[in-house]
């Protein structure tokens, strides 16, 4: 039932991820929309924009969404609210929030990043990830599992983002929460003004509708 009709090839799932049909532009415009018409009051709805938005700044990558609902469940928030919020995380903002992230980590633990962070995450990962394969792989063919990168990776890059994640995850979902909330209250209010006129409208014309007859 909530399959799509047009299955859409990987080629083209993964394109409209980096950029979307219609542009960012369009994409934020869409959650905004969807944010605001969401059920319940603008706090709840705030505080699960603020868990969504904290969610993407950690490195758990591809459980931003079961974080995003844990962190909304626990502060009491819009749980819908807070897996929209993760749109917060795209190719755009991924790297900015890495390196802020990465930055405040070392900073934290009193290590240093190096100053080729583009490269040295794109090495990081690449190497994690062999090192991930050939262990799967290593299950069937019997073969000795390799831990160097995947250590190189833990004490770099995955521990320093996680620590580093907190301070800025802090700050950026306080802001969106305090910048949300006015936002959601404006719209449900003009959307509760706008109900009440129709209905007025509605009587004023029942109302002379019936004074004719």
């Amino acid at each position: 039932m909530f399959k799509r009709r047009d299955q859409r090839p990987l080629l083209r799932i993964v394109a409209e991820w980096v950029y979307p049909r219609g542009g960012w532009m369009r994409a934020f415009q869409y959650v905004t929309h969807r944010l605001n018409r969401l059920p319940g009051s603008a706090e709840s709805i705030g505080r699960g924009v603020a868990a969504g938005v904290f969610a993407v700044f950690t490195p758990f990558f591809g459980f931003h969404f079961f974080i995003a609902a844990l962190l909304a469940w626990i502060l009491r928030g819009n749980v819908i609210a807070s897996l929209l919020a993760t749109f917060v995380g795209n190719p755009l903002t991924y790297v900015p929030i890495a390196i802020i992230s990465l930055e405040t980590g070392h900073f934290m633990l009193g290590s240093t990043m190096r100053s080729d962070v583009n490269a040295g995450l794109i090495a990081r990962f690449r190497g994690a990830a062999g090192d991930l394969l050939h262990n799967l792989w290593s299950i069937f063919s019997g073969a000795p599992a390799h831990w160097h990168e995947l250590k190189i990776f833990y004490d770099t890059v995955f521990f320093p983002w996680m620590i580093g994640a907190i301070i800025p995850g802090i700050l950026s979902s306080i802001l969106a929460y305090f910048i949300s909330v006015p936002l959601i209250r404006a719209y449900q209010k003009r959307r509760i003004a706008k109900r009440r006129a129709k209905i007025e409208k509605r009587r004023e014309q029942a109302g002379t509708s019936g004074a004719k007859r």
